[in-house]
C-alpha cells in the first residue's frame, strides 16, 4: 500500500471517528469536564465545527507531507461538509433517535 493511499485512509477514519465523538462522549472537548446535567444539541454541533477543522488541519498537513497542495474553492469545502455531516449520523442517531429502555 502506497503513501497516499494509507493517507487517505488515515484521513477518512479520522474523519468517521471524530464526526461521531461529540454525540458518543459526554465531556466538552472530548477532554474537558464532564457536562451536566448534559450537553445541549447546539454545544454537539459547534464541536462539530472544531471537529471538522481539526481533520481538515490534519488532511493539509499529510497532503502537504506528499507534495504540492492542490488549491480548493468553496466547492471542496460544501462536499467536505456535507461529507463530515453525513459521517456524523450514527453518533446523531445513537444520542437523539435510539429508544433506551429503563
Amino acid at each position: 500500500m502506497s503513501s497516499i493511499t494509507a493517507s487517505v485512509w488515515l484521513v477518512i477514519v479520522a474523519a468517521l471517528v471524530a464526526a461521531n465523538l461529540p454525540f458518543v462522549n459526554h465531556r466538552w472537548a472530548v477532554v474537558g469536564p464532564v457536562a451536566a446535567p448534559r450537553k445541549p444539541l447546539a454545544g454537539r454541533l459547534a464541536e462539530l465545527v472544531v471537529m471538522y477543522f481539526l481533520v481538515g488541519g490534519l488532511a493539509l498537513l499529510l497532503e502537504r507531507r506528499a507534495g504540492q497542495i492542490a488549491p480548493q474553492g468553496w466547492e471542496f469545502y460544501a462536499i467536505t461538509g456535507t461529507l463530515f455531516l453525513t459521517l456524523a449520523f450514527p453518533g446523531f442517531v445513537y444520542r437523539y433517535l435510539v429508544r433506551r429502555h429503563g
